[in-house]
């Protein structure tokens, strides 16, 4: 939340030629409804089942640049599929940083229930320690949006041989 998934997966996804997927309007469209909506109706187990076939449906399918939601990497049988059919990039920001980008933002409504602070470092030290285990790891910083997309390609390229296939 905040860290640029979608900003920064869009200029990745131009600068390849691939189409930039966001899972969370995926997930949405597939359900007919929002995800706040999914939660309450149906709760968090349900949305992360049917976040998980969203994601594999499109991880089957065609190259892409696909931003997921904070949590999808959480789960471990979603994280592993991503793991498997993909190329993972954590975009790491700091707790200042994320503050930043998401204050005065009212489309956050899990940052409008307390003291966004708070939140945002409890997200850190519960997720932070599992995002770890993504392919990439680029440490965001106050760099213009350009200067992240050129650092997540240059760590992209040393991803694959020279046959195109992932190094891992």
């Amino acid at each position: 939340m905040g860290a640029g998934k979608s900003c920064i997966g869009r200029m990745v996804a131009k600068a390849l030629d691939l189409d930039f997927v966001d899972a969370d309007r995926e997930i949405e469209e597939a359900a007919g409804c929002s995800i706040a909506d999914i939660f309450k109706l149906y709760g968090e187990e349900a949305f992360r089942d049917g976040e998980e076939r969203v994601i594999a449906r499109l991880l089957d399918g065609e190259p892409l640049v696909l931003a997921t939601g904070g949590g999808a990497f959480i789960r471990e049988k979603t994280r592993a599929l991503i793991l498997e059919k993909s190329i993972s990039v954590w975009l790491r920001a700091d707790l200042d940083l994320l503050l930043q980008r998401t204050s005065g933002r009212t489309h956050r409504p899990l940052l409008n229930n307390g003291d966004p602070r708070q939140i945002l470092a409890d997200l850190i030290e519960a997720r932070y320690p599992v995002y770890a285990g993504a392919d990439i790891i680029f440490d965001c910083d106050e760099s213009s949006k350009e200067e992240t997309r050129d650092g997540v390609l240059a760590l992209l390229a040393r991803s694959f041989d020279k046959d195109g296939n992932i190094i891992r």
